[in-house]
């Protein structure tokens, strides 16, 4: 399911429902895949994006949204932090679902058993089967806490 014009009709409707704050966040989104596009076209490559690629551009939106979050809670504006969440939340919409902690583990246990015993070659193989189903950070943890319960 290609996300593009799922996002353009959202962007028709919530602009027909004159709800402004989602039209902004759509609009950036576009935005964000639209300069991916040119990017991917100035390197050779056909100018649209595909599925995976569309997923990779909103993810890197949401985490800016997360990090943006925990600076804007660090600094005390918690008005700004409710703003991100809210942009956070419509990006979110358009992301597949995210594998369970559980689910992220067997991997993680696998490719230990697999034979990789120190942090760098455990995270490289487990993002290769985990890229766009997990978070980094997640996959991250999970690592530390089975290679420091197998030593």
């Amino acid at each position: 399911m290609a996300i593009l014009p799922t996002i353009e009709e959202d962007l028709k409707s919530s602009m027909k429902n004159a709800d402004q704050d989602r039209v902004g966040i759509l609009r950036l989104l576009l935005s964000s895949i639209h300069n991916e596009e040119i990017a991917k076209r100035s390197r050779g490559g056909e100018s649209v994006l595909t599925t995976d690629e569309e997923v990779v551009v909103l993810k890197r939106e949401a985490k800016k949204r997360k990090e943006a979050i925990d600076l804007y809670r660090q600094g005390g504006r918690t008005d700004l932090a409710e703003k991100e969440e809210r942009e956070l939340k419509v990006i979110n919409q358009y992301l597949p679902p995210e594998m369970s902690r559980e689910a992220i583990e067997e991997v993680v246990k696998k490719v230990v058993a697999a034979g990789a015993k120190d942090f760098g070659s455990a995270m490289k193989e487990a993002m290769k089967d985990l890229k766009g189903k997990a978070d980094g950070q997640t996959v991250a943890e999970i690592i530390k806490s089975v290679l420091g319960s197998s030593q």
